[in-house]
């Protein structure tokens, strides 16, 4: 799972024991001789100076000796400055996702994001207008990093007519309990037939802040309970936990699709 709840910003130190690969000097042995190598520690050093700080890394597992320490890892960065104010305190702070690898199969890949202070809950954003941004090693300046940063930065009006949408969409319980199906057919895909759900219990908000019917608040509920894995479910005569997303790839791949299963309910 990704952890946006830090307060303060990550140090070196912290992000080397988090993900060793963001430090890598040497690219892989198997790219080409053109390849370019620019660590991501320089992107993390060129965020700074545009006020965007490290709340969290990760690293997927390394499945050979030859992608370790090059292989895909995840950067995700967070601005003070930069904040929506909701109602009853529900801030949300937008997030830049970067994901990058040292193998020459990935360039760098810049995803928006949402932090929601209530429940210290990440959201991944993927829509038309958000869609993924990429930067190749090959072309990558600094310049080149800010234009792409302030592009993602004049879309945030985008994010908040989007926030403000969900929060005006009320939703009655039939509509609750199939967005609660398609939330459940995200995280469980066809498999989803052969499980049996408690949906009174899947739609039962975790706190006092989430109860109400608005989309916002039903769509924060499911995306806690489907990433985090809380919730039990029959299997084959069995009860089991559903287990928390911790492969930041699929956790984005889930989050995303989740947050435009939301937005389809405002049109």
């Amino acid at each position: 799972m990704i952890d946006l709840s830090s307060e303060g910003f990550k140090s070196k130190a912290n992000l080397k024991s988090l993900a060793p690969s963001i430090f890598t000097t040497v690219p892989s042995s198997n790219v080409s001789s053109k390849y370019t190598h620019i660590p991501t520690e320089k992107i993390i050093d060129d965020m700074e100076k545009l006020g965007w700080g490290v709340v969290d890394a990760k690293e997927v597992q390394a499945r050979t000796v030859h992608t370790r320490n090059v292989q895909k890892h995840l950067v995700v960065f967070r601005n003070p400055d930069v904040i929506i104010n909701g109602d009853g305190g529900d801030d949300v702070y937008p997030t830049i996702l970067l994901t990058n690898s040292h193998d020459g199969k990935n360039a760098f890949t810049f995803t928006a994001g949402l932090f929601r202070m209530i429940c210290e809950n990440g959201i991944v954003i993927s829509t038309n207008e958000f869609e993924k941004l990429a930067i190749r090693h090959m072309g990558y300046t600094f310049e080149a990093l800010q234009v792409l940063i302030k592009e993602m930065v004049e879309k945030l009006p985008l994010t908040v007519e989007s926030m403000n949408k969900m929060v005006d969409t009320e939703l009655s319980d039939e509509s609750i309990l199939k967005f609660a199906q398609e939330c459940l057919g995200v995280r469980f895909g066809d498999d989803l037939k052969n499980i049996k759900v408690d949906m009174d219990d899947f739609i039962a908000p975790s706190r006092e802040e989430d109860k109400g019917n608005s989309l916002w608040k039903v769509f924060n509920v499911f995306q806690e309970k489907v990433i985090d894995g809380e919730f039990n479910y029959e299997s084959a005569g069995k009860v089991r936990k559903a287990r928390e997303i911790k492969n930041f790839n699929q956790d984005m791949k889930v989050n995303s699709e989740l947050f435009n299963l939301a937005l389809a309910y405002t049109e």
